[in-house]
């Protein structure tokens, strides 16, 4: 295995497992442990990670490479199951809801409601060609570039998606704190706001490792937020914050 692809196997790791161990990686790879920390040191340089004692964890305030598919067209951690399983429980009869192409997005797939009918509008490819034929939802796909993640967040989406309105949108970020939500990319940034403001419900999903984080664009003011669904592992000490502002947070267990 090229190191390389070795690297991309440990991010893969780290996103699904939550942490890893040197000596965990050194068995998975047959590598001595001495070359896996030299591994995670230089992964920790290009701002994939973040060293521990004995191992890393994931590191979610920088602009990290885009996820791979296997990740975010996967089953989900159990954070993100949990969070989704959730979410799907403010979805009514007849409603529109907005759903994004986040990683958590994907794992609601499995558990959307069959028993009614609704609409979804997303502006991800593979959302929508997940959706294509499910009888009780009419989907629709904004338009514009579509980038390598599959998910369409340009210029052309964003007065696409000035034309909607939603019951409900499920709202993600690559960081929440009492400043808000926030992400890596700012036209990523304008697009959701874009979404955030035509919708009479904004329910945020946020795992634990994403509290406490400011990235660089800010998407939309917490105070704004209707309800956040996150974790067991999310710490009191980083919800109250936010609990302070007159926001409603659900544990999804």
């Amino acid at each position: 295995m090229f190191t390389e692809e070795r690297r991309g196997k440990i991010l893969e790791l780290l996103e699904r497992e939550g942490r890893v161990l040197a000596k965990n990686l050194a068995e998975e790879f047959a590598l001595s442990i001495d070359s896996i920390r030299r591994d995670l040191s230089i992964m920790e340089e290009q701002g994939l990670l973040k060293r521990t004692h004995g191992g890393a964890i994931p590191i979610s305030h920088v602009r990290a490479m885009p996820q791979p598919p296997s990740i975010r067209y996967g089953d989900g951690n159990q954070y993100q199951n949990a969070i989704a399983k959730e979410a799907i429980t403010y979805i009514q009869e007849g409603e529109t809801v907005f759903i994004g192409g986040a990683s958590t997005h994907y794992v609601m797939m499995k558990y959307l409601p069959r028993d009614i009918q609704y609409t979804v509008v997303t502006n991800s490819v593979e959302i929508a060609y997940h959706l294509r034929g499910i009888e009780n939802i009419q989907t629709y796909l904004i338009g514009g570039y579509v980038k390598n993640s599959g998910n369409i967040t340009d210029a052309i989406a964003k007065e696409f998606a000035r034309h909607f309105t939603f019951d409900v949108c499920f709202a993600t970020a690559g960081g929440l704190s009492e400043k808000g939500l926030s992400t890596a990319t700012p036209e990523v940034a304008l697009f959701h706001r874009t979404i955030y403001d035509n919708s009479n419900k904004i329910v945020a999903l946020v795992e634990h490792s994403k509290f406490g984080t400011d990235m660089f664009s800010r998407m939309y003011p917490v105070e704004k937020l209707n309800i956040i669904i996150t974790d067991e592992e999310t710490p009191q000490d980083k919800m109250d914050p936010i609990k302070s502002l007159g926001v409603d947070i659900i544990i999804a267990k």
